[in-house]
């Protein structure tokens, strides 16, 4: 049994920010599913796991974490010999990239996850969007990826020329965006679409989305 495991489902978000980053850096680990309609994630034994009651929950031996970027920055520097360096360069580049990984959390992924609800997940549930909220954090949205325009005219990258957990971080929603209206603001942004379309393209990505269609 691998050591490594996490506990939640691969349509979730958080979830699949950790397997990502599990992929990049070729590690060996289990998925322990957790079944969500059934309320597995509000009862024992998970919240021992994250008494918050939210997926995913991750074990590397006797270590156990929960909150997703927490989890993979464990990950990217526990690790940091194998696979892809996911936090390249010195102490100056490392606050650097910390700086993007919290204007992810903080002023990109709360438009971008209210958006994937309301464009790529309501419909799948039978729901129905909400016109009015998709138009206001579409301009919300718009504002950020002016900023990463204008940012990712100076490198390939959010923080550098090197792929590291700020870009990895994205992935999850730029992924369920891109298949909907919303892609026009990711296309009629050069620098931004170039660096979407190479960030979906990773075979590390591409093991995440293989398995939802298990």
């Amino acid at each position: 049994m691998a050591p490594i495991k996490v506990h939640g489902i691969p349509l979730s978000t958080a979830t699949q920010r950790v397997l990502a980053t599990l992929y990049e850096k070729e590690l060996e680990f289990e998925l322990v599913p957790v079944d969500m309609k059934a309320g597995e994630h509000k009862k024992e034994p998970f919240l021992s796991l994250n008494p918050f009651g939210q997926i995913p929950a991750f074990e590397d031996g006797d270590l156990k974490l929960f909150e997703s970027r927490a989890i993979t920055k464990y990950i990217a520097h526990q690790y940091a010999d194998k696979g892809t360096d996911l936090a390249c360069g010195d102490t100056k580049q490392k606050a650097i990239i910390g700086v993007a990984i919290e204007v992810e959390a903080h002023q990109y992924d709360p438009i971008a996850s209210k958006l994937s609800w309301e464009l790529a997940l309501k419909p799948v549930f039978g729901m129905v969007t909400d016109k009015a909220v998709v138009e206001e954090n579409e301009a919300k949205l718009a504002k950020v990826l002016d900023i990463y325009e204008s940012r990712l005219a100076h490198s390939k990258y959010l923080t550098c020329d090197c792929f590291t957990l700020a870009d990895l971080h994205h992935l999850p929603t730029v992924q369920y965006l891109l298949g909907t209206e919303a892609k026009k603001l990711f296309d009629s942004r050069p620098h931004v679409s170039a660096w979407a379309a190479d960030i979906t393209a990773r075979p590390a990505w591409c093991k995440v989305l293989a398995l939802q269609k298990h």
